[in-house]
């Protein structure tokens, strides 16, 4: 049975099990230091909400609601990152490093560019930006909220640009590196939230000034480390960079469409915080710490999907098809062993750190009830959903992958969410209802996808 099910999905005959670009091993020395980090980033995030709202119910809101738009930003940056990743991992599947390279001094160019743009975009009108989308929302909280997205908005740079290193090495196979970057990161925004808030009382700003000063940091190791000459890519000389028009416009055929879904599933997010924003402040900080805990339960799903971009990317330029059809399969497996484990895992860890957070009790058990739905659910039906489109993105299959993502989530999420939150007063389950029909759906396009073998039709370099 098992055999048969194999054989649909690829074709164990055109592989040569003897000589596998990844053994698995090398597969799980790639995906575990992705985990970690993600584990970490997450986990860390949960302590940065959590000292937060020992402030207050208005605090924790307020950066739930800044967080939306920096999340957004965010996004923009890390599709840019796939796209240099996807870029660079198919030049090396090559062995033709010197384009690989090549490849990451114009990433790291554009995105430079970009997010200064987005940077004094956001500085300048984070008021009105504000306004428009959360204006009903409580005066306290949107104070707040403007003082952490101006100061937040400063790091943007500093954040693209190491999301942009990190894709550099993972590009290569070395993810283990910008874990340790990331993880000594975190551990400083830890300490200085422990100081900023508590220590000189600064509350949601200094939770803010943290951030900025561990981003920086990220940046200033990880361009220092490009340096060196013994690994995959190098970069020197950053201020001989010129840009290559030709080089740009192959990253932005891929990071233009992922950047595209990546901004409308955010902008997506942000009308279903607009209809959350009219919520009360209790539910609204219970929907803060679900979605905590609903990004840390997928967290290792997402991880495994950033190590199959590396994967997938040098086995297509390697011109192993039904390898990367294999490799896609085997590290989906692996994602859903790994979903099922950390939902249970995060069901269960969930209370304590609500009650330890301050949260009222009403949050308290709201969050629980929405979180036990995420952990039934969540295992069924999201690896599908989310982690073979990585593989699939790999190949240069992104104008799809952006379509159904849009469209779904606009279709789903939004409206059931603004629907039932609005018209018919469901309270911020709203938002998992929409989030789990969007989980449905999108598994059962993407898996059609992937068996009728169109992905693989596209050409990258």
């Amino acid at each position: 049975m098992i055999s048969k099910i194999k054989s649909k999905l690829y074709d164990s005959s055109k592989i040569d099990w003897g000589n596998l670009l990844f053994t698995k091993n090398k597969l799980w020395a790639i995906m575990l230091p992705l985990i970690i980090e993600q584990l970490l980033n997450s986990f860390m995030g949960m302590m940065d909400t959590t000292m937060v709202a020992r402030v207050g119910d208005a605090a924790v809101s307020a950066v739930s609601l800044a967080d939306s738009i920096n999340t957004l930003v965010i996004q923009v940056f890390a599709a840019l990152a796939t796209g240099g990743t996807i870029v660079c991992s198919q030049y090396l599947g090559q062995g033709d490093r010197k384009n690989a390279n090549k490849a990451a001094a114009q990433v790291a160019l554009t995105v430079l560019a970009i997010s200064l743009v987005i940077s004094v975009f956001c500085i300048t009108l984070r008021v009105p930006l504000l306004h428009l989308i959360f204006g009903q929302t409580d005066p306290k909280v949107m104070e707040y909220a403007v003082s952490y997205f101006l100061i937040t908005s400063f790091s943007f740079p500093f954040f693209a640009l190491f999301q942009a290193g990190s894709a550099f090495f993972r590009a290569g196979g070395n993810s283990r590196y910008p874990m340790t970057v990331s993880l000594i990161s975190n551990c400083l925004n830890i300490a200085g939230n422990a100081v900023l808030i508590f220590g000189f009382k600064m509350g949601v700003a200094g939770a803010a000034f943290s951030t900025l000063f561990s981003r920086i940091f990220c940046f200033v190791v990880i361009y220092a480390s490009l340096r060196r000459p013994k690994q995959d890519i190098v970069i020197r000389n950053y201020f001989a960079i010129r840009p290559d028009l030709k080089m740009i416009n192959r990253i932005l055929m891929i990071g233009v469409p992922s950047g595209i879904e990546n901004g409308m599933f955010q902008f997506g997010k942000l009308a279903i915080q607009s209809s959350v924003s009219t919520l009360t402040a209790v539910q609204m900080s219970a929907e803060a710490m679900t979605v905590i805990f609903e990004n840390l339960n997928g967290i290792a799903g997402i991880g495994t999907g950033i190590a199959m971009m590396t994967v997938v990317g040098q086995t297509i330029g390697a011109g192993r098809k039904e390898e990367a059809k294999y490799y896609i399969v085997k590290m989906s497996v692996y994602a859903e062993l790994l979903i099922i484990i950390s939902c249970t895992a995060v069901y269960l860890l969930a209370k304590p750190v609500l009650l330890i957070s301050g949260l009222s009790t009403g949050a308290v058990n709201l969050s629980m009830y929405m979180l036990g739905w995420i952990s039934v659910i969540k295992p069924i039906v999201w690896t599908c959903a989310f982690v073979p489109a990585y593989g699939m993105r790999s190949a240069g299959d992104v104008k799809f992958t952006m379509v159904v993502s849009t469209l779904v989530m606009w279709l789903c999420r939004v409206v059931l969410a603004t629907v039932l939150i609005r018209a018919f007063s469901f309270g911020p389950m709203a938002v998992w209802i929409g989030m789990m029909t969007d989980w449905t759906i999108r598994g059962i396009i993407y898996i059609h996808r992937f068996m009728s073998g169109a992905w693989l039709r596209h050409k990258v370099i």
